[in-house]
Parts: C-alpha cells; sequence; structure tokens
C-alpha cells in the first residue's frame, strides 16, 4: 500500500489559491482529495430542496473534472467526519491530512476530534488559514485583547496588512494520487433534490465594485457583487476579492473587513451563537407572537419593503442588504420578536448564510450585539422606502399587490410600535420610569 496524504476540502471549494492544497501537494506523498458531506448538518436540514447543498454538489463537480485532467479525482463520502476518517486510515496507508480551518464552534469541536484520533494512530493533522486575511489573534488590541467595535478593528486591520497577505499559492498538480475516474456521490444518495440553482464560476465586476458605495443600498438597481455565497462556501478565494477591493473600492474592502470583524467575534466570544453579546439584552420582554412571526415569515405584514424583502428570500434565497436590515429592525422593534427567531430563519434560507454573520447582523439590529445599533435606533419602512426605493421597483417587483397590503393588512401602527419597543427595551435594560 502506497504511503498518502489526505486534502479534505469543507469551505474551500476550488483548486487555485487553496492553502492547504498547496501545502498537501508538497508534503511529499501523493495526495486524495475528499470532500465529506457531513451528516451532522445535513441531517438538520429540513427541507431537501436546498440549493446550497446543490451549489456546493455543482461546485464540487467542476473541481472533479479539473481532477480529471491532473489524472487524479474527488472523493467523496457520506457520513460524520470522525466515522469517515477512520473507515479512509483503514483502507490507505495515510500518513497526514490536510485541510484549511474553519472557525465556527460545531467545526472546532468536529475538527479536534478528528485530529485526536488521527493523532492516535500516528498520522499529522495539518490546518491552514485560507478564508480569512487575519484570524484569530491576529488583529487585536495593544493589549492583546479582541476587538468589539468595528472601526477600531478595520483601522487595525488595514495598519496590519501588507502585500504578503495576498500572495498567490502554487499547486504542485503532479503530486496527484493518480486513479481512475469516478464520479461524486449525487445528491438522491445523500438524501436530496436537484433544484433550479445553476453554478456559475463567481466573477470580479469593477462595472459594479468601482460603484459598489455609490449603489449598494438601492435594491433595485442589483448593484451588489452576489459574491456571499461564493465566499461561504470558497469558490472564490478572500485574497482574490481583497486585491480587486483594493484596487477598485475602499468601500467593498470595508464590507470585507466587516465578514472578518464577525469570524474573530464569534471565535472569541462563542457564546453569541445562542446569547446576545450584551447580557443585559437578555432581560428584554420579548412579545414572541407567533401569529405574528409568521406573517413576517410569508411577507404579510403590510409594510411593502418588509413583504417584498421576504418574498424575494423565500423564492430566491437572496435578499438585498440594505432590506436585510430592514426587516431584521422591523421584526426584533416593531413586532418585539427575539432576534434568535429571525436568526433562525435566515439560516434556513439564506443561500449564503454564514453563522458569524447571521448572528452579528441579527444581534446589530437588535441592538444586543457587538459594535450594535443603539437599540432606541427603529427603522421606518415607509422612509426607508421612500430613501432607498422611492419609484418602488424592487417593491414592484417583489410584492406587486403591496397597495392592497398597505390599506388593508398593516399589522402595526409605526409610531405606537416604535414606543412600545422603547418602553420594553428601557424596562428590560432596567432604565424604564413607568411613563
Amino acid at each position: 500500500m502506497k504511503e498518502i496524504s489526505i486534502f479534505w476540502f469543507r469551505r474551500d471549494l476550488r483548486l487555485e489559491y487553496n492553502t492547504g492544497l498547496s501545502e498537501a501537494l508538497q508534503s511529499g506523498y501523493q495526495v486524495i482529495p475528499i470532500f465529506i458531506f457531513d451528516a451532522d448538518i445535513l441531517d438538520q436540514l429540513e427541507d431537501k430542496y436546498d440549493r446550497r447543498v446543490d451549489y456546493i454538489h455543482q461546485a464540487l463537480e467542476k473541481i472533479n473534472a479539473e481532477l480529471k485532467e491532473f489524472g487524479t479525482n474527488l472523493q467523496t463520502y457520506h457520513g460524520k467526519p470522525l466515522d469517515i476518517f477512520k473507515k479512509i486510515e483503514s483502507e490507505y496507508k495515510v500518513k497526514s491530512v490536510y485541510c484549511n480551518r474553519d472557525y465556527e464552534p460545531a467545526a472546532v469541536k468536529r475538527d479536534t476530534e478528528v485530529k485526536e484520533f488521527l493523532n492516535g494512530k500516528n498520522v499529522d493533522f495539518f490546518d491552514y488559514k485560507d478564508q480569512v486575511i487575519f484570524e484569530k489573534n491576529e488583529v487585536t488590541k495593544d493589549n492583546h485583547e479582541p476587538y468589539t467595535v468595528y472601526t477600531p478593528y478595520s483601522k487595525k486591520w488595514k495598519k496590519t496588512f501588507s502585500p504578503e497577505n495576498i500572495q498567490t499559492v502554487v499547486l504542485n498538480h503532479k503530486n496527484f494520487h493518480q486513479s481512475d475516474f469516478n464520479s461524486i456521490i449525487s445528491l438522491k444518495e445523500i438524501g436530496f433534490e436537484k433544484t433550479d440553482l445553476k453554478f456559475e464560476l463567481p466573477t470580479l465586476e469593477s462595472a459594479i465594485i468601482d460603484h459598489y458605495d455609490k449603489n449598494r443600498d438601492f435594491p433595485a438597481l442589483d448593484a451588489t457583487t452576489h459574491l456571499g455565497i461564493a465566499l461561504r462556501f470558497g469558490t472564490i478565494s478572500i485574497r482574490t476579492c481583497v486585491r480587486f477591493a483594493l484596487k477598485h473600492n475602499e468601500t467593498w474592502l470595508n464590507e470585507l473587513i466587516w465578514r472578518e470583524f464577525f469570524m474573530q467575534i464569534l471565535f472569541h466570544f462563542p457564546k453569541v451563537v445562542k446569547k446576545c453579546f450584551k447580557e443585559k439584552y437578555e432581560n428584554i420582554p420579548w412579545r414572541n407572537n407567533e401569529e405574528e412571526f409568521e406573517k413576517w415569515c410569508k411577507g404579510t405584514t403590510g409594510y411593502p419593503i418588509v413583504d417584498a424583502g421576504m418574498r424575494q428570500l423565500n423564492q430566491t434565497g437572496q435578499m438585498h442588504n440594505r432590506v436585510r436590515m430592514i426587516v431584521a429592525s422591523f421584526l426584533t422593534k416593531h413586532l418585539l420578536i427575539d432576534w434568535r427567531w429571525g436568526e433562525a430563519y435566515f439560516a434556513k434560507k439564506l443561500l449564503d448564510y454564514d453563522l458569524s454573520a447571521n448572528n452579528g447582523n441579527w444581534q446589530w439590529a437588535a441592538g444586543c450585539g457587538c459594535d450594535a445599533a443603539p437599540y432606541f435606533r427603529v427603522f421606518n419602512p415607509d422612509e426607508q422606502t421612500k430613501k432607498f426605493d422611492k419609484d418602488l421597483k424592487y417593491v414592484k417587483k417583489w410584492n406587486p399587490d403591496y397597495e392592497k397590503s398597505i390599506f388593508e393588512e398593516r399589522m402595526v401602527d409605526h409610531a405606537f410600535a416604535r414606543n412600545r419597543a422603547l418602553e420594553a427595551y428601557k424596562k428590560g435594560l432596567g432604565e424604564y420610569n413607568g411613563r
């Protein structure tokens, strides 16, 4: 049996500019690339018509076709990662396993278990930084504590950055383990259905990014990059994006830094998965009316832009970022429904769902997160519409019966809801004066 190395694809679904894969191919052993459809994750997905799973599957098919050119193929598995590695270790003379690091609490636990098993079998486990420019403690305050406010974090990020952070990596294609070509496991075999999603290689469009700062808040313009899903699953490298942003638009660079800010918050404060970053906000007396939550989910609140956003989400798995802020503010402030309900609904629906960003942005909207909007900021959906969709192009596209909903189905009056929210927050935070 030949001694081999394994490269384990996860959130890095590309061959080019892949740090861990490059390192594996320099290990001195032939490399077998693998992907595991993780049962611990997939079993939580109730809807088997899931575009994200299909996106991953199509991205893997593309990788497999590329690997064929190098005389190898991608080996795919379905199950719990630890069980899969026990199986692989019994079938091959594995010397080392390579991958790129993940920072979510469940992923850290998974990798620790796999590493401990492999080390117990005298197999090395190597992981590398790949999905971020800076990780863990690489951007901290001068006293080495993590930042909890974005602006100073971003300033330190930019000060720490150097061209070396976006250097290219070389792949030695000759070091792949040579094998007969096989197709990857089918969607049906892992219990999922083919969807209407068509995988396309992510591209950086200067026509959009050059004007990102001016156009990004107007949902009807469709002037955002749509790279959220590509960054989530690593079909594009963050280094490629940062290099482009440095040349074209600082506002977009700042958005990429926000992504890393929330990732380091999740890494340093894993409690935020279930709890408010600001603990005193656990005392907010949420109303949590299930019928009202259902109306919000379906996009039948009577507020045109809120309903347009929720209908876009339900139909496509996408929602414009400005509209995400509006619908999140509406749920937490107008309806006084716990941010965790909205966060969980987005997690089920968003194509680009990423735990750190989703959690961070929901806590921002609810006022309970790090560097959050103050609790007394309550977006007025009508004013937001006038400002960002004055011709109602976005509203009409996703909510064509909007006029009827305004007059017949508006759930709650804005002024009433705002005052109710302020009183509830003051009470929860111990500031309520009874008036």
